[in-house]
């Protein structure tokens, strides 16, 4: 792996000298996320393989280029899981690139996000330099928390070579409900069940219906359906894992684009035209519609969040929502420090960024 190293570090002088650009990628799984692309490409896959996995400590450290698949066998046979349940596409899907993207799936609304699980990571600034961040255990960070700061960041702030991201066991037991709802019931109801000690692990309304899984003791789940009510999720695990992987019907065909909009968990209906998935207990919810940015994003801000546009449609408007000037001048100054010469996936962000 120290050729491997050291070719990074020539691509990333030469460019630095020549003012080139350098497009990091792993496999391509997520080429469509985000600004347009820009730059050659520095492909991580040479740079793959578990350095380090502990059950019994629950953390696996793993090169950027290592696959959801590989994680995926290691832990299983351990009967452990990454329970942010992050997209695999088909397995293909890279460690460094589920975090540099900060995709979470369905368990998010119970465990918590991408950001949440990584401990440390390993990172190849501008200059060539080897930079160690956070650790191996959730006490090991002091000050600032920079392995975090790189989770979602989309490479722009420089190579990353390793992470390392705590783990948890399998559920004993799993169970999905399936209840028909409107909207504003499902809501209702979900806010209702998410102020209950009730084990709920996902939860998604579309199409009139709303699913929830439950997980963990079989004793806890028994007693959760017993007071919930609803009927058995048939072929339970196919829809999750289509929710998941964005495979789902609803995902398909949106030639306007789809819009993911992060809002509190008691936000209100969006009163936006088109059609709308929720997940999250309430706190995300995917848009496919015809209306214009300016109508989406006012929504998602007097709701209390914000509007990112996912996948397709009209990239000029900015995938991201528009930063406040502070938080963009804070963005431009780490990237400054990371990145001096602003050659890692350069506009990959931010247009002016």
């Amino acid at each position: 792996m120290d050729q491997v190293l050291q070719q990074f570090r020539d691509r990333i002088a030469s460019a630095s000298a020549n003012g080139t650009a350098l497009r990091i990628r792993g496999n391509g799984t997520k080429d469509w996320y985000g600004q347009e692309l820009n730059g050659e490409v520095l492909d991580t896959t040479e740079f793959s393989g578990i350095v380090s996995y502990d059950p019994t400590e629950l953390v696996i450290t793993a090169r950027a280029g290592t696959t959801l698949r590989e994680i995926g066998k290691a832990l299983a046979e351990k009967k452990q899981m990454l329970a942010f349940e992050p997209p695999r596409f088909d397995g293909l899907a890279t460690i460094g690139g589920i975090v540099a993207s900060g995709l979470s799936g369905p368990r998010r609304q119970a465990v918590g996000s991408v950001r949440d699980f990584v401990l440390g990571t390993v990172l190849m600034d501008g200059k060539g330099e080897v930079l160690n961040f956070g650790g191996q255990v959730m006490k090991n960070v002091a000050g600032y928390d920079v392995s975090r700061l790189l989770t979602g960041s989309l490479g722009t702030l420089g190579l990353m070579l390793a992470v390392s991201i705590k783990v948890l066991p399998r559920p004993f037991a799993q169970h999905s409900l399936k209840f028909s709802m409107s909207e504003e019931e499902a809501l209702h109801q979900l806010n209702i069940w998410g102020g209950q000690p009730l084990p709920l692990s996902a939860s998604c309304w579309v199409n009139g219906q709303l699913y929830v899984r439950l997980s963990g003791a079989q004793a806890a789940v028994d007693a959760a359906i017993a007071k919930m009510g609803g009927i058995e999720l048939p072929q339970a695990e196919a829809f999750w894992d289509s929710v998941r992987e964005q495979d789902h019907e609803f995902f398909q065909a949106a030639p306007d684009g789809l819009w993911r909009i992060s809002v509190p968990t008691t936000a209100k209906p969006l009163l936006l035209p088109g059609e709308q998935m929720i997940e999250w207990g309430g706190a995300q919810r995917w848009l496919k519609t015809s209306a214009d940015v300016a109508t989406i994003r006012a929504a998602a801000t007097a709701a209390g969040g914000h509007a990112t546009l996912h996948r397709g449609g009209d990239k000029s408007v900015g995938v991201f929502q528009p930063l406040a000037p502070a938080v963009a001048r804070i963005h431009r100054n780490l990237k400054n420090t990371f990145d001096p010469a602003g050659i890692f996936n350069p506009r990959r962000m931010y247009t002016d960024f």
